[in-house]
């Protein structure tokens, strides 16, 4: 199994799904810097993202995206920051292959028509100027069936990884 497949079965279609949500589309419309490739895997209504600051104190966390729109503009910007790189040649082979093989989510628990899922990131993206760019950190994502579909409700992102000292 590659890094881009999906570890789910298709018969496991509520994580076989969400993992297509969460890691493959994901990290194309990153790539792509297009939000419509995934603006519908969110719930407008209610969202809410939650910044840890790379701290497992949650006394430092902050609520840094009360809107998706809060959240949408900051994914764009990072995402347009990160293709500016890649089409100048920053990069060392695909980013996209580097993200994948640093992406890990296999922890999903289901509880009805609610899911939490866990995301984490164990990786480097080489540099054209044999740097690399880390990537450590991980994110819990709150998510809905909604008619019939897993969507985003939330999350809780950029938590260390590992937060207690339990590797992935």
């Amino acid at each position: 199994m590659t890094a881009r497949q999906n570890p789910f079965e298709k018969s496991d279609s509520a994580r076989h799904q969400i993992w297509e949500m969460l890691v493959d589309r994901d990290i194309k419309a990153f790539i792509a810097a297009d939000w419509s490739m995934v603006e519908n895997d969110f719930v407008e209504q209610g969202f809410m993202g939650v910044h840890g600051h790379n701290t497992a104190n949650p006394d430092h966390w902050r609520l840094a995206f009360p809107t998706l729109k809060d959240y949408a503009d900051e994914w764009l910007r990072q995402a347009h920051d990160f293709q500016k790189e890649s089409q100048a040649g920053a990069f060392a082979g695909d980013p996209m292959d580097a993200i994948f093989s640093a992406t890990v989510l296999r922890d999903i628990e289901i509880n009805g028509d609610k899911a939490i899922v866990h995301k984490k990131f164990d990786g480097r993206i080489p540099r054209a100027d044999g740097t690399s760019d880390r990537m450590l950190w991980q994110t819990v994502y709150y998510c809905a069936n909604v008619d019939g579909r897993w969507k985003i409700t939330g999350f809780t992102g950029y938590l260390p990884n590992p937060m207690g000292g339990e590797r992935a």
